[in-house]
């Protein structure tokens, strides 16, 4: 007779951790949508300053790894089925994976992902958010610059000036505000 009430208890219990799983994985990816439309095109480069990157960093900090991949994935699934969730500066849908910045679209899912696995074996303070987010955005740029250099035939200078330099200082406070926020929520669910 036990076994027969554990087992709708069980059941019950998974679905809402998926139905919980779903919606955090969804919002998150709300939340880089959202931030994908803040952006700030530069006259000399196709590749706009974003605050999309802020929160897959976030993403990153908050997120358990498979969660933070999963959100950037479905983040990027809901793009190219034609969601106005990429950048306005681009095409939209799922031309926008094919254009010059795709490369770090692809690079957010890895870079959430690996954010999240350093975070979660570091000290988990704001040293260890900040480490974290770096690293996550300097992979992030650097596949970008990748995909950015291969797309429109650049030599190596021409990425650095265009795919790279000009978003160190902008990706820096945004690594600095990032740590910071997490420690911030780590402080109020105290």
């Amino acid at each position: 007779m036990n076994n027969q009430l554990t087992a709708p208890v069980i059941a019950k219990s998974q679905s809402t951790v998926w139905l919980r799983n779903t919606a955090i994985v969804l919002g998150a990816s709300l939340l880089v949508g959202l931030a994908a439309h803040i952006v700030f095109p530069l006259p000399f480069t196709v590749v706009p300053l974003s605050m999309a990157p802020f929160a897959v960093m976030l993403a990153g900090l908050v997120l358990t790894p498979r969660m933070a991949f999963a959100s950037l994935i479905a983040y990027l699934a809901e793009g190219a089925m034609g969601l106005p969730f990429f950048s306005p500066t681009g095409p939209g849908g799922l031309a926008h994976l094919v254009w010059p910045t795709a490369g770090y679209l692809f690079a957010f899912p890895v870079a959430a992902f690996v954010i999240s696995a350093l975070y979660r074996r570091s000290n988990r303070k704001f040293s260890g958010a900040f480490v974290s987010a770096a690293l996550g955005s300097l992979l992030l740029i650097a596949i970008g610059a990748f995909w950015l250099a291969i797309v429109l035939h650049l030599s190596l200078m021409t990425t650095l000036s265009i795919g790279v330099l000009p978003f160190l200082l902008g990706d820096a406070l945004k690594v600095l505000a990032a740590a910071a926020a997490v420690q911030g929520w780590q402080r109020i669910r105290k």
